[in-house]
C-alpha cells in the first residue's frame, strides 16, 4: 500500500523532530533548545515555568500532554476560550476552579490591550503564539518588544496546517512542559486514530469522493453565505476523510468566501456547517450550539432552520439528509482526528460502518483529559424530501 499524503507529511515532520530532539539532548540537562513551527530556534536556560498563551484554546493541546495540573505553568492567556467555547471553559473551571480564577487575561497579543508591562509583572518567561500569526506578530512589533523584554516566544500550529504540524507542535510542547513521555503517548493515540481513516481512504478512487461544501461558522452572520476553507483546516479534514472540498477547487487559500449561487451550482453531496456555543457572547447567532453543554432539542431546531434557508432547502444534500453540523473548535485543536472520523462516516458510511467516533471521543477523555465526554459535538438535519 502506498503511503498517504498524511502519512508522508507526518514522517517528514517526525524525522525533523527526532533530529531536533537528538541535537537538544547534547545540551546540558537543565537547558533546552527547540525549533518551533515557524522554524525559529528557541533556547531556554531551564524549563519555562511561567507561560502566557496567545490563545486560551491552546489548552486543547496542552491538557492531554500533562500528567499533572495542566494550568500549573500557565500564568495567563487571551480569553478566547471563554468567549468562543464557554462549555469547554466550564469543564476546566469545574476541574480546576482556583487555577482558572487566578489566570490573567492579557488580551489579544496583536491589539492595543496586550500589555508587555503586564507580561513582565507576571515574570513570564515564554509566550506561545499560533504560527499563522507570525507576520502579524512581526508587523505589530510584538516580537521585537518581547525580545527586548527578555521574554521568549515559540510558535505552535493547531489551526492552519493542522494535520501537518500537530505532531511537531505536540513534541515541542511536551519538551517545554517536561512531559516528553506523555506527549509520545498522546501522539501514538493520535496517529492510531488518524490511520483508522487514512488507511481506508487511500484506497478510494477520486471519482468516488463526494463533493462537500464546508460552511465555516454557519449562522455567525445571519444574512451571509458563506465562509469556507480552501485546502487547509476543515478543508483538509474533508480531503483526509475522503471528500472533495468545494472551496479548494476555487482557491488555494486558508479562507475562501463562497456565493450562494456557486453553492447551488455545485449542488454538493454533503454540506458541513461548523458550530459552537457562541450564543452566550453573541446572542444573535443562528449557529448550531455544539459542545459539552449542548441541548439536543435547541440544536435540532437550529440545524433544521439552517438547512431550510432559501437556496439550501432545494439542494440534494438537504433533501437526502446530508446537511451536517460539527463542532467548530475541532478546527483549532489536536482532537481533529475525531472530526475526521465523523466526516468519514458521513461521506463513506459503508466503508466506516464499524468506526465509532463518539467512542474515540470518550477514549480521548478517559485517557488524556481531566473531565468526561458529554454533550453533542455533531448532528445531521432530518431528511427533507
Amino acid at each position: 500500500m502506498s503511503l498517504s499524503t498524511f502519512t508522508r507529511g507526518f514522517l517528514g515532520a517526525a524525522t525533523a523532530s527526532v533530529i531536533m530532539f537528538a541535537q537538544a539532548s547534547e545540551v546540558q540537562a537543565e537547558a533546552l533548545t527547540v525549533t518551533d513551527i515557524a522554524g525559529r530556534t528557541v533556547t531556554f536556560d531551564e524549563l519555562p515555568d511561567k507561560i502566557v498563551l496567545g490563545e486560551g484554546r491552546m489548552m486543547y493541546g496542552i491538557t492531554p500532554l500533562t500528567t499533572r495540573n495542566p494550568f500549573e505553568k500557565i500564568v495567563g492567556w487571551n480569553n478566547d476560550l471563554i468567549l468562543y467555547d464557554p462549555d469547554g471553559f466550564r469543564q476546566f473551571e469545574n476541574a480546576f476552579p482556583e487555577d482558572t480564577a487566578r489566570l490573567i487575561n492579557f488580551g489579544n497579543p496583536y491589539a492595543g490591550d496586550f500589555s508587555i508591562e503586564a507580561i513582565l509583572e507576571a515574570d513570564a518567561d515564554l509566550v506561545l503564539l499560533e504560527s499563522g500569526s507570525l507576520f502579524k506578530a512581526e508587523e505589530t512589533g510584538l516580537m521585537e518588544k518581547l525580545s527586548t523584554a527578555g521574554v521568549q516566544v515559540a510558535f505552535v500550529d493547531f489551526r492552519r496546517n493542522a494535520t501537518e504540524n500537530v505532531v511537531p507542535s505536540l513534541l515541542m510542547l511536551g519538551r517545554i512542559l517536561g512531559e516528553e513521555k506523555r506527549a509520545a503517548e498522546f501522539i501514538d493515540f493520535y496517529m492510531a486514530q488518524m490511520r483508522k481513516v487514512t488507511n481506508i481512504i487511500d484506497q478510494i478512487p477520486a471519482d468516488e469522493r463526494p463533493m462537500v461544501v464546508v460552511e465555516n461558522a454557519a449562522g455567525w452572520q445571519t444574512d451571509f453565505c458563506c465562509w469556507s476553507f480552501g485546502p487547509y483546516n476543515y478543508g483538509r479534514f474533508v480531503e483526509l476523510a475522503g471528500g472533495t472540498n468545494y472551496a479548494s477547487t476555487l482557491a488555494n487559500a486558508y479562507s475562501v468566501t463562497l456565493s450562494l449561487e456557486g453553492v447551488i451550482e455545485a449542488n454538493p453531496t454533503h454540506i458541513v456547517a461548523t458550530g459552537a456555543n457562541w450564543a452566550e457572547n453573541r446572542p444573535e447567532v443562528t449557529s448550531v450550539l455544539l459542545g459539552y453543554d449542548a441541548q439536543e432539542d435547541v440544536n435540532r431546531e437550529r440545524i433544521e432552520a439552517l438547512a431550510a434557508r432559501a437556496g439550501f432547502s432545494d439542494l440534494d444534500a438537504v433533501k437526502e439528509g446530508n446537511y451536517h453540523a460539527i463542532f467548530h473548535q475541532f478546527y483549532n485543536s489536536p482532537y481533529h482526528f475525531v472530526a475526521i472520523q465523523q466526516l468519514a462516516k458521513w461521506f463513506h458510511p459503508d466503508d466506516f460502518e464499524d468506526l465509532d467516533p463518539w467512542g474515540t471521543f470518550e477514549e480521548l477523555h478517559d485517557r488524556f483529559l481531566p473531565f468526561d465526554a458529554q454533550g453533542t459535538f455533531w448532528m445531521s438535519a432530518n431528511r427533507a424530501g
